[in-house]
């Protein structure tokens, strides 16, 4: 995002519904406190007249827990032991579900692929548990064009993975999904546009 204009604090008044599932709920939290609407750019260089801004979700108290809990739902039929994606937005992703999964008794490993390899230390671009010869699922916040999960999909299979899928919290319905599957791979978003309000 480079329009500082559309930064403005979002409404954060977001009492929890009684009754509301987790998903609900993490809806109502999204709608409330991550979706800025104002002219922004975003990385994939398209502008857009509205911005979600998941890590205000994914780095908050009450709403990483739901997001674990969600994206644990949403790809339960999957199987997979680990979990990663690019950093920065994939992070707190893929640590939510790990700590949503072991609160219910299971274990997942998370992973991190940085942007390119470190130059010192072990020069490594993957960071975490090795993911040599496992099945992982690819991660991410907000899904634009599918960069971003491809470039994590090609780390992933070149340290020796077996990608099964892609999930995201919240796909913008601008090409990812066809990207994606062209690519062979399944594509699971928690919320479309229209469930954000914003199609």
């Amino acid at each position: 995002m480079t329009d500082t204009n559309a930064a403005s604090s979002p409404t954060s008044s977001s009492a929890a519904s009684p009754t509301a599932s987790p998903r609900d709920r993490l809806l109502e939290l999204i709608k409330a406190r991550a979706i800025v609407h104002g002219k922004v750019t975003l990385s994939s260089g398209r502008e857009a007249s509205y911005y979600v801004d998941l890590r205000r979700i994914t780095l908050d108290g009450e709403a990483a827990p739901l997001v674990g809990q969600v994206m644990n739902e949403l790809t339960k039929d999957l199987d997979f032991d680990a979990v990663g994606g690019l950093t920065l937005g994939a992070d707190p992703v893929a640590t939510s579900m790990l700590h949503a999964c072991a609160a219910a008794g299971r274990r997942l490993d998370a992973f991190v692929v940085r942007k390119a390899g470190k130059a010192h230390g072990l020069q490594q671009r993957i960071e975490g548990p090795s993911i040599a010869g496992r099945r992982v699922l690819i991660v991410e916040d907000t899904t634009t064009t599918g960069a971003s999960p491809m470039d994590a999909v090609a780390a992933a299979r070149q340290e020796g993975a077996e990608v099964v899928a892609v999930a995201t919290i919240a796909d913008r319905a601008t090409g990812a999904q066809e990207k994606l599957e062209a690519q062979g791979l399944t594509y699971v978003a928690a919320y479309s546009l229209a469930e954000l309000g914003l199609a």
